[in-house]
């Protein structure tokens, strides 16, 4: 089960997650998150995780070249856009970094083919992203991707298990489910979520 710890705010909890064997943190640079980062803090993260894990740019309110270029300039591994990107944005972007990651939720009705926008992998989100609201898995019914896609939205430590058995994904992504208030990582919940999803296997 592939993991990923996103909305990382400091050195520390990128590196608790990694040592809790997390297999990719996030950090978001939107401008309406409560987890946003600028430039310089989320390059000390890169730049502490190394290659180690891969590390993940989110994005959802600026171009998709304009991210690419932050992508690029900071070194991250994947760049992840999320929400009402187009075929084109993720061309736009593919000229730029060689990885990218589609994400979406089903308010939204998205083509749930991974791959269908030139995407690596897709993540399957709530309709509100961060808000740590549960979406209803029943949704998906026979509209489940096939292939490398993440389930994300109301996850946690004490639901993850019930979750990956419900949608059967390849990974995982966390990011309020693990928080202590938003922005800052619970860093025993951090571990319990990568051993609770780490304990069942996925598709």
């Amino acid at each position: 089960m592939y993991v990923k710890i996103c909305g990382l705010t400091s050195v520390a909890a990128a590196d608790a997650a990694i040592a809790a064997g997390a297999d990719a943190i996030g950090v978001v640079m939107n401008r309406t998150s409560p987890r946003r980062l600028e430039f310089g803090a989320a390059a000390e993260i890169i730049a502490a995780a190394g290659d180690r894990v891969d590390t993940v740019l989110v994005v959802n309110d600026m171009s998709a070249a304009d991210a690419a270029e932050n992508a690029a300039k900071l070194g991250v591994a994947v760049l992840q856009l999320h929400g009402p990107y187009t075929r084109e944005d993720f061309t736009n972007a593919l000229a730029i970094v060689p990885r990218v990651w589609r994400a979406t939720s089903l308010k939204s009705d998205p083509d749930l083919t991974v791959g269908a926008f030139g995407e690596e992998a897709l993540l399957l989100d709530a309709p509100k992203p961060g808000s740590g609201e549960r979406w209803d898995l029943a949704k998906l019914g026979a509209r489940k991707p096939e292939g490398k896609w993440m389930l994300a939205g109301g996850l946690g430590p004490d639901n993850v298990i019930e979750a990956i058995r419900a949608v059967q994904p390849w990974g995982v992504d966390v990011s309020s489910g693990v928080e202590a208030s938003p922005g800052v990582k619970d860093l025993q919940k951090v571990r319990d979520f990568i051993t609770a999803a780490r304990s069942i296997g996925g598709a």
